[in-house]
């Protein structure tokens, strides 16, 4: 598998997809400047008062960055952003300028993320479908390491990989007929951006060549414990980060997990 070909792959897709962003940036500034915090409740019950405690917030794939500038609105002094895609990363960093954050933005895969931010995080922050992008998990859980200082922590929000083995169209819970398997090894182009792109008449003739790869609860803790980090918390939610089950009832879906959210010290 080249790792290499499959992320800037997802660039490219991921560029297409900013014009999403770019509609949205007036308005995603305009709740940031009112003081809007985009990260879930239990995100903020559990960073708490990020003022006490985090200077810089290394935000990676930070998209159109209004996760990273709520790190802000958290308390982090500084918040950097860094994502594949140079769009996402020009949309972060208009949004920056609107609010006056004091916000850096590096263009670059993960996974290659500029060593002069080495050591040099109080949080690493990522989630809401990001890892799924991330071609080698263990690589991905070494840049997080690396660029905390001792001591720094290491936050995830990220969607539960229980819900990939369902049928997203099906009235209740049913196995997906291709990837209805939790420990599938293969990717995946049955994700986002896919239904973005689907809807919007403009992009109709893109064909976007979009592969995700689903990491289980264990693969993705044990790389974290792998690369020198410690656990403090781990929760499951029965609340979903988006709906992608939209035909199933929401007391039907609250009887599994749809999210969870990691949290660990280096």
């Amino acid at each position: 598998m080249d790792i290499t070909s499959l992320h800037e792959s997802n660039k490219f897709t991921w560029d297409l997809t900013a014009l999403k962003y770019e509609q949205e940036l007036e308005g995603e500034a305009e709740f940031l400047r009112n003081g809007g915090n985009s990260l879930k409740s239990c995100e903020q019950r559990l960073l708490h008062d990020l003022g006490a405690w985090c200077h810089r917030a290394i935000h990676l794939q930070c998209a159109g960055g209004v996760d990273t500038l709520s790190l802000w609105r958290q308390g982090a002094k500084e918040v950097v952003g860094v994502d594949i895609s140079p769009r996402m990363i020009a949309v972060a960093k208009r949004k920056g300028e609107i609010v006056e954050a004091p916000a850096q933005w590096v263009v670059s895969d993960i996974l290659n993320t500029p060593s002069e931010l080495d050591g040099s995080a109080d949080l690493v922050y990522t989630g809401c479908g990001a890892i799924y992008w991330m071609m080698d998990i263990q690589a991905w859980a070494n840049v997080v390491a690396r660029l905390l200082k001792p001591g720094g922590r290491f936050f995830l929000y990220e969607g539960h990989p229980l819900d990939w083995v369902w049928d997203t169209e099906s009235e209740t819970f049913q196995f997906d007929s291709e990837h209805g398997y939790y420990f599938a090894e293969k990717l995946s182009d049955k994700c986002w951006p896919r239904p973005y792109f689907e809807s919007e008449e403009t992009l109709a003739e893109v064909e976007p060549q979009v592969r995700a790869k689903q990491w289980t609860l264990g693969e993705v803790i044990n790389s974290l414990l792998g690369a020198g980090l410690r656990l403090r918390h781990f929760d499951e939610y029965p609340e979903p980060f988006w709906n992608q089950f939209e035909n199933i009832p929401t007391e039907t879906q609250r009887r599994l997990p749809h999210s969870y959210t990691l949290y660990m010290e280096k």
